[in-house]
């Protein structure tokens, strides 16, 4: 009896990171931060936004890292938090026109997910669940499904 195997492919994932490593953290956390800031400044939001966005930082450190993004290390949830707002800033810059990519964030929105509210405050309100959710939800559409 034959043995079934998965075909041989040449697609090597890429290796992930390990968010739980420090090592790993202190490598991405000042490229993160930096991106998060721009995009911040992007959409237009206020730090409270911002800060909570990040789970809550605190003013002072907030601004801190803002300073200086090169002298702060994120934990795991920070990291994670970022990269979904990468990940929805990405996807919303697919699907829409520049201005509309940069808005929608704001923008009451309809749909049963929000249910009239923003999709900021969604995520401020709901957070990485929520944060998850927005992003699978622009990666559906920007799949066509």
């Amino acid at each position: 009896m034959a043995t079934l195997a998965y075909p041989v492919t040449r697609y090597s994932p890429p290796e992930l990171v390990d968010l739980s490593s420090r090592e790993q953290r202190e490598r991405l956390s000042a490229s993160g931060l930096k991106a998060l800031f721009n995009i911040a400044d992007r959409w237009k939001l206020r730090a409270e936004d911002v800060r909570e966005l990040l789970g809550g930082v605190a003013n002072g450190s907030y601004f801190e890292m803002k300073k200086h993004p090169e002298s702060k290390v994120l934990d795991a949830d920070q990291m994670f938090r970022i990269s979904y707002v990468i990940g929805i800033f990405k996807a919303l810059h697919i699907l829409h026109s520049e201005q509309l990519a940069d808005e929608w964030v704001k923008l009451p929105n309809s749909n049963r997910i929000f249910g009239g509210r923003t999709p900021l405050e969604y995520m401020t309100r709901g957070g990485v669940p929520a944060m998850q959710i927005v992003r699978r939800l622009l990666d559906a559409r920007r799949g066509g499904l």
